[in-house]
Formats: C-alpha cells, sequence, structure tokens
C-alpha cells in the first residue's frame, strides 16, 4: 500500500481520532479548572461544540468508507445478484446526486466567510454570484485566536487583528466534509460497478457488523 492510499484511506480516522483526543483533553481540563481552582476555560464550550460538529461531518464520510450506514435491506436480500447490483448501482447514483448537492451547498454556505464567492444557481453550480459581500470579518464568540493563526487578519480581515477566532476556520469543514463525503460515495459507487462490493449499507444484522467490522479491520493490519 503506497503512502498516498494509506493517507487517503485513514484521512478521517486521524482527523475523527485526534478531535475525539482534544474534545475528552478539553472537557477534562475544563472540569479540573472548575472545581480544583474556581475557575474555567471560558471558550471551551463553544470550542467542543465545533470539534463535535467537526466529528460528525466528517463520520459521515468515515461511515461510507466502512459501508456502516444503516439501511433496510429487505428487498435487497429477496434480490437475485444481478438485481442487487442494479439496485446498489441506483443507490450509488443517488448518493453521488447527494453528495453533490451538499457540497454545492457547503460551499455556498461557507464562501462568503473566507471573502469568496457562492456559486448561482439553484441546484448546479452556474458561475459564481459576485455581488455577494465577504463576511471574513466575522468572529466566534468566545474563541481565541492561536498564534499560529495570526496571518489570517491579514488574508480574510485586511490586516486588522482578529479579536476572536474567524468563523471561516470553523466552518470550513462543510466544504472539507462533503467534498469527502463525495469522494467516498463516488469509491463505493465504483466498487459497486466493479463488483467488489453488492450494497451501500451494512447488514440489518448487529452480530455480522461485528464480525465484519473485526474482520476488515485485521485484514487491513496485516496488508499494513
Amino acid at each position: 500500500m503506497t503512502f498516498a492510499k494509506r493517507w487517503t484511506d485513514r484521512l478521517e480516522e486521524n482527523l475523527i481520532a485526534f478531535l475525539l483526543g482534544m474534545m475528552t483533553l478539553m472537557t477534562f481540563a475544563n472540569v479540573v479548572a472548575r472545581y480544583v481552582f474556581n475557575s474555567n476555560i471560558f471558550y471551551a464550550l463553544e470550542l467542543t461544540v465545533f470539534m463535535f460538529a467537526w466529528l460528525v461531518l466528517l463520520g459521515a464520510s468515515y461511515a461510507v468508507k466502512k459501508s456502516a450506514h444503516l439501511g433496510v435491506d429487505a428487498i435487497i436480500n429477496m434480490a437475485g445478484s444481478r438485481i442487487r447490483r442494479i439496485l446498489a448501482l441506483i443507490s450509488a447514483v443517488a448518493c453521488i446526486a447527494y453528495a453533490f448537492f451538499l457540497l454545492k451547498g457547503a460551499w455556498d454556505y461557507w464562501a462568503p466567510f473566507a471573502n469568496l464567492y457562492p456559486t448561482e444557481g439553484r441546484w448546479f453550480p452556474l458561475g459564481f454570484d459576485e455581488t455577494t459581500r465577504g463576511r471574513g470579518w466575522y468572529e466566534t464568540q468566545d474563541i481565541p485566536v492561536p498564534f499560529f493563526l495570526n496571518w489570517l487578519s491579514d488574508v480574510f480581515n485586511d490586516g486588522d487583528a482578529y479579536e476572536k477566532l474567524p468563523k471561516v476556520v470553523p466552518y470550513l469543514v462543510l466544504p472539507v466534509s462533503m467534498a469527502l463525503l463525495l469522494f467516498r460515495f463516488l469509491q463505493a459507487g465504483w466498487a459497486v460497478w466493479t463488483g467488489k462490493i453488492d450494497m451501500m449499507i451494512v447488514s440489518h444484522e448487529a452480530e455480522d457488523d461485528v464480525e465484519e467490522a473485526a474482520k476488515r479491520l485485521k485484514e487491513q493490519e496485516e496488508a499494513m
């Protein structure tokens, strides 16, 4: 397995693990600050909420990669292999289209916070709306700006220093996660097309899911 493939395969895993660890540390530190030092980390709640949002949105594409999204398979299990493949292809096309629309909407929402233009068109991007005013000066409520992000003021705020972290940073997860979701659905669709998988969802049997997940994990570890 090449480094590039290994990196893309583990992208969500590494980010999710990092976010979960940071959320745990931040919550624990705030509890200690409150009950031991009679103080608090004033930005802990807002930062934890944003990290949880990142966790959920990135987890959507991770679940696609692991075929862990739940679904109703009663009809699929009654169908033959040919019909099952056709139904899986239809599902793949629908999921890819859905992820594309989500990506467009995510970009359109995030772009003004980066002083960029959202796309025109209700369903498909038909160009860019150059009349949209930039919102690069919007800030979060409590989160301070880390020293290594001081350059953001020059890029998004005409050189005026931010008092709090600009919203362009936490909202970046919207286009990133939706792009990852589209990428994972394209991968899943290709796997269906090439016959590697025959459905886009997990089985309804929890025991089978756990056993299959353990088997896949073991195979990945042996392939490393």
